[in-house]
C-alpha cells in the first residue's frame, strides 16, 4: 500500500504519477463496509483505487496492498469538492470515478466486462461522461441491523423514480439535463435537505483542463451534465448505495420515526446488473 499523510502530499507526489486510468476515488465517511467497497471496485477493473480515509480507519490486509491510501477527513467543509478538484488539477487525460464507502458501482454486463471496456465503448460514442443513478439499498430488518446496512439482506425500491426538467437561473429548461428523484430520498424527503434529494450523479467522467467539479455533483461544462448525446440514448450505470439509509438511521431527527425501510415496492437486491436493467435503473444504450 502506498500511503500519503494528507491530500496535499498526494496531489504533489502521487497524483501526477498516475498516467493510466480509469481510477476510482473512494471517500470513507466511516468504516461501514469499507473493505467490501474497495474489493468491489478492484474487482471490476479500475487501474488504481485511491481511498481517502481517516488514519484510524482499519482496512483489511487483503485489499490494503492494492490501493493508494490518503489520510483525509470527510467531515471538513467541501471535503468532496476539494479532493475531486485537486485530483483533476493534478492529473491529465484520465477517466475518473468517485463514490463513498458502502457504495457499489454496477453497469450493464459488469459481471463479465471490465469498467475499462465500458469506458472504451463510451469513447467510441464520443461521450466524456457516464451518468449514474444512486440506487438506495437498505436492510430488510432494522432490529437486527440498526445501522441499516447488511449486504446479505439488501433491498431496493423497484418503482418510484421520476425526473424533472433542470432549469437555468431564468427558469428555462436546460438542454438534455434532468433532475432525477426516487428511493429513500423521495420516500423520506421530509428528513432530506432539498439540495440533497437528487439521485443523479456524473460519477464517471473524463478529466480535462479547466474542468471544475461542484459539490452538487455537476460540472462547469454543461455537456458533462447531460444524460445523453443529441442523437440517441447513451449507456447509464447505477451506484447502489447504503449511504442514505445509514444517514437516516444515524440522524437523531429521523431514526426514531423509521421502524422499517421496506414498503410494498421493496424487493431483494440480487447484486446483479440484469436486475437493475430489468427495473430500468440503468440502460445499455447501444452496447450489447
Amino acid at each position: 500500500m502506498i500511503h500519503h499523510p494528507d491530500l496535499a502530499s498526494f496531489l504533489k507526489d502521487g497524483a501526477p504519477k498516475i498516467v493510466k486510468g480509469p481510477i476510482a476515488l473512494i471517500f470513507a465517511e466511516d468504516e461501514v463496509e469499507l473493505d467490501a467497497t474497495i474489493r468491489h471496485h478492484l474487482g471490476i477493473g479500475f487501474k488504481h483505487v485511491i481511498v481517502f480515509a481517516m488514519p484510524e480507519f482499519d482496512i483489511a490486509e487483503d485489499v490494503a496492498e492494492d490501493i493508494i491510501r490518503v489520510s483525509y477527513n470527510m467531515l471538513q467543509p467541501n471535503a468532496l469538492g476539494a479532493a475531486v478538484n485537486g485530483v483533476m488539477k493534478a492529473t491529465g487525460d484520465l477517466w475518473i470515478y468517485y463514490c463513498y464507502n458502502s457504495e457499489f458501482l454496477f453497469y450493464p454486463f459488469c459481471e463479465h466486462r471490465s469498467v475499462g471496456e465500458m469506458i472504451a465503448f463510451n469513447v467510441e460514442e464520443r461521450r466524456d461522461t457516464i451518468l449514474t443513478y444512486v440506487v438506495d439499498l437498505y436492510t430488510g430488518d432494522l432490529w437486527q441491523h440498526p445501522n441499516a446496512v447488511c449486504i446479505e439482506d439488501a433491498h431496493l425500491d423497484k418503482t418510484g423514480y421520476y425526473a424533472l426538467a433542470r432549469k437555468d437561473r431564468w427558469n428555462n429548461d436546460l438542454d438534455r439535463q434532468l433532475d432525477f428523484f426516487g428511493g429513500l430520498r423521495w420516500r423520506f424527503e421530509e428528513h432530506i435537505p432539498v439540495p440533497r434529494r437528487r439521485i443523479d450523479r456524473v460519477s464517471i467522467f473524463r478529466n480535462k483542463p479547466g474542468l471544475v467539479f461542484s459539490e452538487d455533483h455537476t460540472f462547469s461544462d454543461p455537456e458533462y451534465n447531460t444524460y445523453s448525446c443529441p442523437w440517441h440514448h447513451n449507456l447509464t450505470a447505477a451506484v447502489c448505495s447504503f449511504r442514505t439509509a445509514k444517514a437516516l438511521k444515524r440522524n437523531p431527527g429521523s431514526t426514531f420515526e423509521i421502524e422499517t425501510f421496506k414498503w410494498h415496492n421493496s424487493t431483494a437486491f440480487e447484486w446483479h446488473s440484469q436486475q437493475l436493467l430489468d427495473l430500468g435503473l440503468m440502460e445499455p444504450g447501444q452496447w450489447f
